[in-house]
């Protein structure tokens, strides 16, 4: 049996012609190894009880390169080139988009009461659990989720 050198050695030209069938010009090393990689996975593969080997060997080649080819359709379809004063424009409308979203927020929770505030403070910003709240305040975890419940219904009404 032949070594998988030697079978990339005398496989080698198939690659190239996949390329060249496939109309890539691009990132031929890429290309190039997901050919070989294809090779060396249908080189495992192989029955000899089913048939000749260099039929499969190039169904595999391409089919890998077809692989690959896809994979990088997808990733330059959601990946987008942009340009730095573009990239600028955008990162200074996001915050100016998040701080008029603080000031929204800092305004509706003005319409709290303090003791609303400092729960939901413990509950949102410093992570205390229902229970935590319930031994801080002094009453029961159902005291605590209506108290929460009040306070967002309050939030909802401001910020709609």
């Amino acid at each position: 049996m032949m070594t998988f050198e030697d079978v990339m050695e005398q496989y080698e030209p198939m690659i190239s012609a996949s390329l060249r069938k496939l109309n890539i010009h691009r990132n031929h090393d890429s290309f190039r190894q997901a050919g070989r990689v294809a090779l060396w996975q249908a080189w495992n593969r192989f029955d000899v009880a089913k048939g000749n080997f260099t039929p499969f060997a190039y169904r595999s080649i391409r089919g890998g390169m077809l692989d690959e080819l896809k994979k990088e359709n997808v990733f330059e379809e959601n990946i987008v080139l942009i340009e730095d004063e573009s990239l600028a424009y955008l990162i200074e409308s996001e915050i100016t988009v998040q701080h008029e979203a603080l000031n929204r927020l800092s305004d509706a929770l003005d319409v709290l009461t303090p003791d609303e505030q400092e729960l939901i403070d413990w509950l949102f910003i410093e992570g205390y659990t229902l229970t935590e709240c319930a031994e801080r305040i002094g009453i029961t975890v159902e005291g605590v989720r209506k108290r929460r419940y009040r306070s967002l219904e309050k939030l909802r009404r401001v910020l709609t």
